[in-house]
């Protein structure tokens, strides 16, 4: 707002400036020209040297004045034409994707005016921003590759919507794995006015394979030199990014820059703030050519357009070449390339500001950049050690970053005012869903729930998982919280097979638990684990949607659908394997269960075998699960038998029963109207049983759950009597669901419940 008053009085002053000058300087010159009291004429047919009031002293004077006048006038017509110049650069129509900004400043590129330019800019209190219009779409470009990198992705996106006020439009370069967890988080993430494009890294790597990059962004890293012929041929003009910035301002500021290229200047850099390109780092230390101490390529500003115009493609392959033959490979990836380029061809490049990219690595001079926080714009945490960089204002950077990695991105979800977003067809079905339903009835929040879209990162950590020759795999499934975290490392050493997880947490919660599984030896030896971060929204626990994208995101033909409180016997993961094969599941439809058993230690000598089970059993230090609680639950698994039992038999379903159980990966979703605590197995192993599933117990498998505090969703349940009442009418609405589309076969569930 102060850097808007500032520009208006500059206009201000410059207005004044023309209208009342000349009106001054005429009257100067008028009242000049009366001696005693009598006009003196100045022109110069009137002021002959006869005449007797001629002198050699009035002559100078006249001459003296009207240099002046010319003096005077020349600068007005100036100041006229700056105006003239800020009035043309109001709102009007551009072709494509071009700025439409308001400024009066011209930035040159030239290097050492430039220079100038940004210790003035930094310093002056009067320092004025171009604005882009309103509703102009601003195209960012972003190479994505891998787990972690996706995860930085998500940063550096929150950084920049929460400062922006333009739609933005993201052309994402991503390998397969970047490109699955980034479709579903945008997908998820439901923000207005941001549009996404994938473009398929893998297909370009042939583009740039042949170049030898010694850079830990490996081939990844070079892809920003293709993006002329990777992104879209209409594409004018995209603002390039690294996956390790953070926005400190609004990246419309950035966007207005492009309007101050001249001549043949189609990128725009900041200097690199190492003495990386100087070749002084260590002995022998000898770098790519580059102008100076060269441009760091972290933040790019590209005219599209041009560069194909100048055959970018031939100029940077035919550098490329020419400098690998000495070179060998490259240190810094793309950054040598484009630095090799603009040492041959300066006029390229036009020089950014160096607070547009405030390059945090070791020993840069990253300081010179900033005298105050307000003239930072873009933070590059472009060294390895990333967070642990050693700088003096380290710390200040640090929370920054940090404010943005657990901001809650739900709370970016807000529309751009005044500029209206496109239709988008899962936001319209959402609000006709919403606006179907009845505000005032008492279980609206419930029903609301079953509509909620809560933004979801798959794989959260590192993912690698090698199939099973013999397509016998199982992958354990399960939903938990923050408060069931020390469930985790129990369960890996329990189970040796593939996991999928999902948790239920706060952006915050996230990066605590990111912490927590980095300090872990266990689960950072794992990485058959795919962790699927569910972000929190809403007053419900949303139980079966946490299970559903665990289910959706594993591997293996197989899963045994489990929860975090149960721990599985020793060998179980071998032992499900064997059964699958033994019991012929992939030809048939059956639901093989692993009886469940509790105890209500919490230090426990886990049975390592069925003998020493129900020898914990006869001593009362077990239970089977539920028993003096929830009977009906587990009673159908028929646990007297299964005590005997040496062959898998069959149980027939009765009502209310909820085993834990082994599936294809084909088998229904659970219903996802049943929120917190209540029916929300119940109803997924009814609706098995409608679709005929065969339900067989496995004689030498089981399951204990250890003991934890009561969930927050139990205690409402327990003490809140409209939550009992919803419940119930919920549970009326399924069967009623299921009766109408399985017929007369579903009748049975309606029976069922009443006689229980």
């Amino acid at each position: 707002m102060l850097g808007i008053c500032r520009g208006r009085r500059k206009f201000l002053a410059a207005s004044l400036t023309v209208l009342f000058v000349p009106a001054i300087t005429w009257i100067y010159l008028f009242a000049g020209s009366f001696e005693d009291g009598k006009p003196v004429s100045l022109s110069p047919l009137e002021s002959q040297p006869h005449s007797p009031r001629y002198t050699v002293s009035s002559q100078r004077e006249r001459e003296s004045l009207e240099v002046r006048m010319r003096e005077v006038e020349e600068e007005n017509r100036v100041l006229r034409k700056q105006l003239s110049l800020a009035q043309s650069r109001s709102p009007s129509h551009h072709r494509g994707n071009h700025s439409k900004t308001y400024s009066m400043e011209e930035g040159t590129g030239d290097s050492e005016s430039l220079r100038a330019g940004i210790v003035a800019g930094n310093s002056s209190e009067c320092g004025q921003q171009p604005a882009v219009e309103k509703c102009e779409t601003i195209h960012v470009a972003i190479v994505c590759a891998g787990y972690n990198a996706s995860r930085d992705v998500v940063t550096l996106v929150k950084s920049v919507l929460f400062h922006r006020r333009n739609p933005l439009h993201f052309h994402l370069i991503a390998d397969a794995i970047a490109k699955q967890i980034l479709a579903t988080l945008f997908q998820t993430w439901m923000v207005p006015a941001v549009h996404i494009d994938f473009y398929d890294a893998d297909e370009l790597k042939s583009e740039v394979s042949w170049i030898p990059n010694k850079h830990y962004s490996g081939i990844y890293g070079l892809m920003k030199l293709v993006l002329t012929k990777t992104l879209p041929s209409n594409l004018e003009r995209v603002i390039v990014l690294d996956t390790d910035i953070t926005f400190a301002t609004d990246i419309a500021e950035l966007w207005a820059v492009f309007h101050k290229f001249k001549g043949q200047q189609v990128l725009g850099l900041v200097e690199n703030q190492s003495d990386w390109y100087l070749g002084n780092l260590w002995k022998n230390h000898r770098p790519w050519p580059a102008l100076g101490r060269g441009y760091n390529t972290g933040v790019i500003l590209l005219l599209l357009d041009k560069l194909r115009k100048m055959k970018w493609e031939q100029m940077w392959r035919l550098t490329a070449e020419r400098e690998l033959m000495s070179m060998l490979s490259t240190s810094l990836a793309d950054q040598d390339i484009f630095n090799a380029v603009i040492k041959q061809n300066p006029f390229l490049v036009y020089q950014l500001p160096c607070f547009w990219n405030v390059q945090l690595s070791d020993h840069t001079r990253s300081e010179q950049c900033y005298r105050d926080v307000s003239d930072l714009k873009v933070i590059h945490w472009n060294s390895p050690k990333k967070l642990r960089v050693k700088n003096k204002h380290v710390e200040f950077f640090r929370n920054l970053y940090l404010t943005f990695l657990e901001y809650d991105g739900n709370l970016l979800r807000r529309e751009l005012f005044g500029c209206p977003s496109e239709a988008d067809v899962n936001s319209e079905n959402l609000q006709k869903q919403l606006s179907e339903l009845d505000e005032d009835d008492l279980c609206y929040e419930f029903r609301r729930e079953r509509f909620t879209v809560h933004r979801t990162h798959l794989y959260f950590l590192h993912y690698e998982y090698e199939p099973a020759s013999d397509n016998t795999d199982v992958t354990l499934v399960a939903q938990l919280s923050m408060d069931r975290l020390q469930m985790l490392e129990a369960i890996c050493k329990h189970w040796e097979g593939p996991i999928s997880l999902a948790l239920y947490l706060s952006d915050a919660e996230a990066q605590q638990f990111l912490r927590y599984a980095q300090g872990s030896e266990v689960l950072m030896s794992r990485h058959n684990v795919g962790y699927h971060i569910v972000y929190k929204e809403g007053q419900f626990y949303p139980v079966n949607l946490l299970r559903n994208v665990a289910m959706k995101h594993i591997s293996t033909p197989y899963m045994f659908l489990s929860d975090i409180d149960f721990l599985p016997m020793y060998g179980l993961y071998e032992y499900l394997r064997k059964s699958v094969i033994q019991l012929d599941l992939a030809n048939t439809k059956k639901a093989l269960i692993v009886p469940a058993f509790e105890t209500l230690r919490y230090r426990l000598s886990f049975p390592k075998s069925k003998a020493e089970l129900l020898s914990m059993l006869d001593m009362g230090t077990l239970f089977t699960f539920r028993y003096h609680v929830w009977t009906k639950g587990h009673a159908p698994t028929n646990f007297a038998k299964w005590r005997t039992a040496t062959t898998p038999y069959r149980v027939e379903w009765e009502a209310d029963f909820e085993p834990y159980v082994v599936v294809r990966k084909d088998c229904p979703e659970y219903d996802r109207r049943f929120v917190g605590f209540g029916w929300n197995k119940v109803a997924h192993i009814m609706e098995l049983d409608a679709q005929e599933y065969e339900f067989t117990v496995l004689p030498n498998a089981y399951m204990i759950h250890m003991p934890h505090a009561p969930s927050f969703d139990i205690t409402k349940f327990r003490s809140n009597k409209q939550y009992r009442i919803c419940l119930k009418t919920l549970k009326e609405e399924f069967q009623q669901d299921m009766s109408r589309h399985y017929g007369f076969a579903a009748l049975k569930y309606l029976t069922a419940e009443n006689n229980s």
